[in-house]
Parts: C-alpha cells; structure tokens; sequence
C-alpha cells in the first residue's frame, strides 16, 4: 500500500508539513517514489496567479530543447526556483542534472483568449514537452499550469525533501498533496507517482484498480487529447474525475456514482433513481474494482476524499477551521495538526464523499443516498 496527506489551509504553509506526516506512515511506502503537488502558491507566486508554471526534470540538453521550444511558442521565463543538488550523492535517489519550476509570461495575443482555450492550449503544450522528452530521455514534465507544482522523484520522501531542499519560503502553498509510493504493479516510473492532474483536477489514491484495462479503453474512446499516459492504474481517478464534470457537467456529489454507483436495490430507493439508472449504464466501463482510497481537489481548491465499495484501504479527515489533513492512517494528522478536536474526526464509509471547500472552515459529508444537485 501506500500511504497518502494532503493538507487545505487558508494560510501558505510548508510542504515539510505533508512530509512530516508522510515520515510517521513510512511503513507503509517502500522508496519507489514521492509525488508532490503545490496550488495557492504564496511567496513570489502569490503575485503571478496567472502565470503557467512548468515543473519537471531535464538534463542539460532537455533544458536547450526546452528554451527552444518555449521561445518559438512565444513564451518568457517570468521567475523561477532553482533546486539545488547537494554535490555528495544520496543513496536511493538518481542524479538529475536539473530539478524545474519555472513561471511564464503568457504569450502576445493570448489576453484575448478565453480560459476553456488556454488551458486547453497549456495542456497540449505539456503533452509536447512529455512526448519531446520520450524521445531523447532528457525531459520530464509534470505540471504546466497556473499556481501549481508538482514535484516528483525516486527516494524516500524525508530524503529527498532535505536533498531537494523543499523547506523553502518559495514552495509555501495552501493546497498541498503528497504520496509516499509502494510501487505494486509496475516498473518504477515517474510518470506513474501520485499524485496526477490535468486541467486543474488531482487526485492520488492507495489501492490497486483491477478494471485499469476497460476504463482506459472507455476514457481514450472519448477523443479528448488529455486521457493518455497511464503509467498507473490509478491516474484514470484523476480523468474519471474530469469526465465526470467537465464532459458530463456533474458534482462532486455525482463522481461516486461513476465510480462505485449503488447497487440495484439501494438505487430505486434513490430519490434520483431514473437518472442514476441511465448515469450507471452509459458509465458502466468507468466501475472502478478493487481497493481503493482517493483523495483529490478541485479547480476551486476543494479537497475531498472517496473510498471503494467496500472501504478496504484506510483514510481520515480532521482538523479545525483555517486548516484540515486528509490522511491515510491518524498518525499523520497527529503529527501535523495535533491541536485539533479528535473526537471530530471522520472517517468516510463507503458511500461517502468527505469535502472540505475553499472556505476552509469545515468538513462536509455527501452520502450516495441524497439528492444530487443536478445541472438544469
């Protein structure tokens, strides 16, 4: 298993925190990665909200290929974070030349975008970068995207947060997520550590997910240029969850019911039982198998977390209004918010969806069994 903690807070905070919280659970993860993801940046980046950031890895030749590319897309470098790498090697973690975080200017013209366009645009211009880097081994590209990090490598997490130097003002953040990895089912890949995004929804999860082969074959059926990748069982959560509410216009509510949707008899006791009915035939390919704990956010900087059917993987939610952890075992919130009330503490059944907002002010439980709120 691996272990997951994410952190929503109203104020930038370190992302020593979810480290910290991932080094109490380390049993749980193996060293085979650790994933990383940074929105509602503070320090330098509270001021350039709209500024795409590129996050990745190059070797000296990636980064020329990359300047390149950049230029002739007619983007400029706006400010950057150069992680420094200690001279002496760290067992465990590969020698990189280059670690990335990199603002741009927007290019001239594209003010007069509208934003569905420009993040359509950011998107394909990171698959070209990824798909660049393929081909000579010299690029490797998480995130480009307005007020968002990602940062990943091989290595245990506490390790590579002292060798990367990650307690540093500049990488502050607001909503921050990080996996400690247990590799199962693959190679060890960087493309394949938590947590995953695309168009400005994540999710990480600890599980396995048996149905990975039908629900990759649904998802890059629907022509949509983002659904690639899956070096992971577990990155199609993250386009489930993007289907769900960019392609069919649902909730948050709604994304269990994709997912893991009632069964038959608890369905027609549902109050919106006609349309979940059709919602679980046309979704059938996207039935998740297997145990499974999500957690994820949104455009807006919701957090939430889901669980399988039959909650077979360990989460919970505490805190207290101003910050709140999502967690695979208490010990990481213990060690991260040990002032808070314990006793409010949830620990989502297997039709709950646990939802903290932006607001950051408390933690909301949406069940299976009530009402959706339905697009008119």
């Amino acid at each position: 298993m691996c272990r997951l903690f994410a952190l929503t807070s109203n104020d930038p905070v370190s992302p020593m925190l979810a480290i910290k919280a991932l080094d109490v659970m380390k049993e749980g993860h193996d060293g085979s990665g650790m994933g990383l993801l940074l929105q509602g940046l503070g320090g330098p980046f509270e001021e350039m909200k709209e500024a795409p950031i590129l996050s990745g890895i190059f070797s000296e030749e990636g980064i020329r290929r990359l300047d390149l590319f950049m230029m002739d897309q007619g983007f400029l470098t706006k400010y950057k974070i150069s992680l420094k790498i200690p001279k002496k090697p760290v067992e465990g973690i590969p020698r990189r030349s280059l670690y990335l975080i990199r603002a741009y200017e927007l290019p001239e013209g594209w003010d007069t975008l509208d934003p569905d366009e420009i993040s359509t645009r950011l998107m394909m211009i990171r698959l070209q970068i990824r798909e660049m880097g393929g081909e000579k081994k010299d690029m490797i590209v998480f995130s480009f995207w307005p007020d968002t990090i990602m940062i990943k490598e091989i290595g245990d997490p506490m390790q590579l947060a002292e060798y990367l130097g990650l307690d540093r003002k500049e990488l502050n953040a607001r909503v921050i997520m990080a996996q400690g990895r247990q590799n199962t089912n693959y190679a060890i890949n960087l493309y394949a550590c938590h947590p995953f995004f695309i168009k400005g929804y994540c999710t990480m999860t600890n599980g396995e997910n048996t149905a990975f082969t039908p629900i990759k074959d649904f998802l890059t059926s629907r022509d949509f240029p983002g659904y690639r990748g899956y070096q992971s069982d577990s990155e199609v959560f993250t386009h489930i969850l993007h289907y769900s509410m960019v392609g069919l216009e649902l909730g948050i509510d709604a994304y269990k019911h994709v997912i893991t949707p009632l069964q038959e008899e608890d369905l027609q006791k549902h109050p919106d039982a006609h349309f979940l009915s059709h919602l679980k035939r046309t979704c059938r390919p996207l039935i998740i198998d297997g145990p499974n704990c999500v957690i994820g956010t949104l455009p807006d900087h919701s957090m939430f977390m889901v669980q399988d059917r039959k909650k077979l993987r360990p989460g919970v939610v505490g805190g207290k209004p101003g910050m709140f952890g999502f967690s695979s075992e208490i010990c990481g919130l213990d060690a991260v918010i040990p002032d808070r009330d314990k006793t409010k503490d949830i620990q989502p059944m297997h039709i709950d969806t646990a939802i903290v907002g932006p607001d950051c002010q408390e933690v909301k439980i949406c069940r299976q069994t009530a009402s959706l709120n339905l697009p008119l």
